[in-house]
């Protein structure tokens, strides 16, 4: 994957918190998935979505960062973030929309998300809703190689595009007609919605790819390989394999992510298509033959 001297995004900024705030919710209720380990990709706090007072923020201190202070991990980081910008500011004009970037925020150890509450690293990458933020701890592309078994730097763009997936679903106003369900389902059928949530933002991390192959993004380069890469990402952290993997058995129900095989379906499938429109797992889930 070529990256080095691609644009860097000017929406970035940095900063951690040793505590305070809202606690996080990990494990069951709102996003359903089986201890820390189940928990490192979370692809959006939906905490966010359904908590509305402010966190204690008077330990922390959020600020841009220059570009000749970035590290290696966090120009990457910034390089593929912009493309992201690059590639949904084209796309949204093809529909005649207007594209807003959220901001790529750095923390180490722990995070007051503006809205979403207090995060720890072990919570992985995720997006914040309510501030349009996504947040990572750069640690975790250290959990998707050794503990994941996705090594490479596709599958650290994967993450990323995901994450930025979250925040096309938030303009589209798709987080808000979740947040909006979430009041009238049981836990079981709320975590169906879920999946087609999270599904749709792997979908839409698969059509960055595509047009990121077809340099509508200047200075980010991927060829098949990469993709591989991606797709075994995506592989990787599906909701059957990391609870077989944390409590050796399944529990479809609990099921918030989408399982190894409709992960994977979905980004190929942005990836194949570049179509925005035939992104829609809220309809019929044609890959559940998976």
């Amino acid at each position: 994957m070529q990256w080095f001297g691609g644009r860097e995004s000017d929406n970035v900024e940095e900063g951690s918190s040793s505590g305070g705030g809202r606690g996080l919710f990990l494990g069951g209720g709102a996003l359903g998935l089986i201890g820390v380990l189940v928990y490192l990709f979370t692809g959006v706090n939906v905490n966010g979505l359904f908590n509305s007072g402010q966190p204690d923020q008077s330990q922390q201190q959020n600020h841009k960062i220059s570009s000749a202070n970035l590290t290696t991990d966090q120009r990457f980081a910034s390089v593929i973030f912009a493309s992201t910008e690059d590639v949904w500011t084209s796309l949204f004009n093809d529909m005649s929309k207007t594209y807003t970037s959220p901001t790529l925020h750095f923390f180490t150890d722990g995070v007051d998300a503006q809205g979403c509450g207090f995060a720890s690293s072990a919570t992985g990458p995720f997006y914040c809703p309510a501030d349009r933020k996504v947040y990572i701890d750069l640690a975790f592309f250290d959990e998707l190689s050794n503990r994941f078994q996705s090594p490479g730097e596709a599958a650290k763009a994967y993450v990323i595009a995901h994450e930025v997936g979250h925040h096309v679903q938030n303009l589209l106003g798709l987080s808000a007609k979740v947040d909006a369900a979430r009041q009238q389902l049981s836990q079981t059928e709320f975590n169906k919605l879920s999946v087609k949530l999270e599904l749709q933002a792997d979908f839409y991390a698969g059509v960055w790819a595509h047009y990121v192959q077809q340099a509508r993004s200047k200075g980010v380069v991927i060829n098949r390989a990469d993709i591989d890469s991606a797709l075994t990402a995506a592989h990787a952290i599906g909701d059957d394999r990391l609870q077989q993997q944390s409590t050796g058995h399944i529990e479809p129900d609990s099921f918030t992510h989408g399982t190894s095989a409709q992960r994977a379906y979905w980004f190929k499938k942005g990836f194949d298509t570049g179509d925005v429109r035939q992104g829609n797992t809220f309809g019929k889930r044609e890959e559940d033959s998976l």
